[in-house]
């Protein structure tokens, strides 16, 4: 985490380049089928994000670890906002079948409409989210980091233009 964290503070681009960037990552992580990237950068494309920080933002969000709670969240979500409900036994007993020979024409019911629907509003709310943090955090990062270049320029100075070796 800290790894991503401080790529992503050290990006050379404006803070709402780079939040936009996290958030366009965040966002495309609830989606599925392994488009991340792809429907992250259309999305830069269009609010103005860095594809660097929307790259770092999927790895971040989406990976092996959390995608199964993404897309279950987004797929109880789709169902719920499509008024269906599965039967208490639940998924249909076909859906290994249908994942084995990986057709979509009868997967896109049972499964993609209601993934897609569902990561829709999740990944709004965290994407939103993602992006007020990493817009904060990149505006204190920056602020801190000019405060430290001042006070060495200063130090630097009154040694009488010498450098001085950090304490």
């Amino acid at each position: 985490m800290q790894y991503f964290s401080k790529r992503i503070l050290r990006l050379k681009a404006t803070p709402h380049s780079v939040a936009a960037g996290v958030a366009a990552g965040v966002f495309a992580s609830f989606f599925p089928l392994g488009f991340h990237f792809i429907v992250a950068a259309m999305l830069c494309w269009i609010i103005a994000g860095n594809l660097v920080a929307a790259a770092l933002g999927a790895v971040f969000f989406g990976n092996p670890l959390t995608f199964p709670l993404l897309w279950g969240a987004s797929w109880e979500t789709g169902k719920l906002l499509l008024h269906e409900h599965l039967p208490r036994h639940g998924p249909p007993e076909h859906l290994g079948e249908m994942m084995h020979k990986l057709s979509f024409a009868k997967l896109w019911h049972p499964v993609l409409e209601p993934m897609l629907v569902g990561a829709v509003p999740l990944g709004l709310v965290f994407g939103l989210a993602f992006y007020g943090i990493t817009r904060w955090g990149m505006i204190a990062f920056r602020a801190q980091r000019r405060k430290r270049m001042a006070e060495r320029a200063a130090k630097k100075s009154r040694q009488g233009g010498r450098e001085v070796p950090a304490e």
